[in-house]
């Protein structure tokens, strides 16, 4: 049976270079963590197949995976589809390393050197290429020198094998240190950062975010809808279809933290300005997050072709200034020790009550030309 038309995205055809680079990535990436259906939730290989196709017909150019995705099987699909698409070189394909793939070896997992050679030389080998566009450090394993890590990057731009690198999941320091280091010792930089971020998890706005854009690395939120909870589909004390589901204990390692008053009241409230302009939470969530700063493309994943329509569709609307604001101010992260200090009038102090900007307003704009001048 053929699928439906794709439905038109008036937006995610706006492409963006990742922080400081000139890699032009969508807005909006597809996450294929549920490519394949070895680890019970996901998408069998016809399903993925449509979702991968709807994605790129749409105008997305930006593939994200990693080699521990329903145990290879992710990769392996996605090498399989752009080989039947034939438009490789079109593709913007990311992938990851560091998780443990051999019980019982500790070389064959984390950070350092020999790793990253063995898990990128299997990745291409299941993708059926001979290199990635972007190469993710999946987690920081918080014993491999940062040293190592750069040049070990450094190596395999070098050799051809990646063309963009980039961390995920890492303290603000790490990134800090390693991208100084790059700087300052002529190795590759760190184009992208790829951390949690949504409406209900926004601690990466204290550190991480300065960070990224003082030094040039595009955000790339994973999770936008926390998990699923940004759905609408579940409700405070009764959870719908998806991963939820089986999560759903407070215990949980890293969907449990989500289960709480505060975030509820956040759900429910998106809940609410989604009725008020006809529209979907999922989509109203994602709306938000792309125009975060500091943010380059978000991460998106579907199990099926609905989801994806919905989300695609997440960036051809502006949400009311009314809304904004209060989903804004609701979900708005603590201003803990020290951050504190910067606000209000302990910040006010140091500059003696007179007001003090970084930059004049029209430092950042864009220069603008008459044809004339431009002639």
């Amino acid at each position: 049976m053929s699928q439906p038309k794709a439905p038109h995205v008036a937006s995610l055809d706006n492409y963006y270079c990742l922080g400081r680079s000139g890699l032009r990535v969508s807005p909006l990436c597809l996450g294929t963590m549920t490519f394949g259906t070895e680890w019970g939730w996901g998408s069998v290989e016809s399903t993925a197949r449509s979702i991968f196709n709807r994605y790129l017909d749409c105008g997305g150019n930006f593939i994200d995976t990693a080699d521990g995705y329903t145990d290879g099987r992710s990769e392996e699909l996605v090498g399989q589809f752009i080989q039947e698409r034939g438009n490789r070189d079109q593709i913007v394909l990311a992938t990851k390393y560091t998780f443990g793939v051999r019980e019982g070896d500790p070389n064959a997992g984390g950070n350092h050197r020999k790793n990253m050679h063995r898990a990128l030389d299997l990745s291409l080998k299941r993708m059926k290429t001979d290199y990635v566009d972007l190469y993710w450090m999946h987690t920081w394993d918080g014993v491999t020198p940062v040293e190592e890590v750069m040049r070990t990057f450094d190596e395999v731009v070098r050799a051809g094998k990646v063309r963009y690198i980039g961390f995920s999941d890492v303290p603000a320091w790490y990134l800090a240190r390693a991208q100084t280091l790059a700087e300052q010792l002529g190795w590759e930089r760190v184009a992208g950062l790829q951390l949690e971020y949504s409406l209900i998890e926004r601690n990466i706005e204290r550190e991480h975010v300065p960070a990224a854009v003082e030094l040039g690395m595009g955000i790339c939120p994973w999770s936008p809808l926390a998990g699923g909870l940004l759905t609408g589909k579940h409700q405070r004390h009764q959870f719908g279809e998806g991963r939820m589901r089986s999560v759903s204990e407070a215990s949980h390692e890293v969907f449990g933290r989500y289960l709480n008053d505060h975030n509820w009241k956040i759900i429910e409230r998106l809940a609410y300005w989604a009725q008020q302009l006809g529209k979907q939470p999922a989509q109203l969530a994602l709306n938000w997050i792309t125009q975060r700063p500091g943010v380059t493309s978000t991460i998106i994943g579907a199990t099926k072709m609905a989801q994806l329509d919905a989300n695609l569709q997440s960036l051809d609307f502006k949400m009311p200034e009314e809304a904004w604001k209060d989903l804004e101010a609701l979900s708005r992260p603590s201003a803990d020790f020290p951050y504190f200090f910067f606000l209000g009038k302990t910040r006010a102090s140091v500059y003696n009550n007179v007001p003090v900007r970084p930059e004049a307003p029209w430092y950042r704009g864009e220069l603008t030309f008459s044809s004339a001048q431009a002639d």
